[in-house]
């Protein structure tokens, strides 16, 4: 008997906790950027997370309820979810003045290929991405921000920036922004979530 209260005990638990917390899972970063402020503010008594994830992996945990909310590259449809479109990211590459391909106003990852970067850790899918679209180039991925930036500002490399991630004005003095217009490098953001949870949002 006291097995079956306990049991009940934690059931009530994680039911309260589960209607006083969002879990948010991306497949890049910039969603989570302009979202988590907005939930943060609309939902001021909720704990919420956020994670960068695997594509599979959010699609995974948004079908089998691990997370209320899941952030994907591209329209995701089932009967029992809903989707809603969030915004447009689209890439440029900065490459330092003086460069060849300085010299262009648009530039493809055909154009790109075989050319070393710096990449930043925590892109999500981009990074797959970049190295699928350009395997002949070298990456040097950085996870702490200030070498990384100081990289940018001191080294030769390419690096990528977008619409919605940016750099402090003066990192970038030595570069030119370039867009990459591969359709795949202009992502169309959608934002999916569980019918049944639409009374939450």
């Amino acid at each position: 008997m006291l097995k079956t209260e306990q049991n009940i005990v934690y059931m009530v638990q994680e039911f309260d906790r589960k209607l006083r917390s969002i879990t948010i899972a991306s497949c890049a970063p910039a969603p989570l950027w302009l979202l988590s402020p907005n939930i943060s503010f609309y939902y001021p008594d909720n704990i919420i997370s956020f994670s960068i994830c695997e594509i599979d992996q959010v699609i995974k945990h948004i079908e089998t309820g691990q997370i209320d909310i899941g952030i994907l590259p591209f329209e995701y449809q089932k009967d029992d979810l809903c989707t809603t479109h969030f915004f447009t990211e689209h890439l440029s590459v900065c490459i330092p003045f003086g460069h060849s391909l300085c010299s262009y106003d648009k530039l493809t990852f055909h154009d790109l290929n075989a050319y070393n970067r710096l990449l930043w850790d925590q892109l999500g899918f981009w990074t797959d991405l970049c190295k699928r679209k350009m395997p002949a180039s070298k990456f040097l991925i950085q996870t702490d921000e200030s070498e990384f930036l100081e990289l940018v500002k001191s080294s030769t490399l390419f690096c990528f920036s977008t619409n919605y991630a940016s750099y402090p004005d003066e990192i970038l003095n030595d570069r030119k922004r370039i867009p990459i217009v591969d359709d795949c490098a202009n992502v169309e953001y959608w934002v999916v979530w569980k019918k049944g949870n639409t009374y939450r949002f």
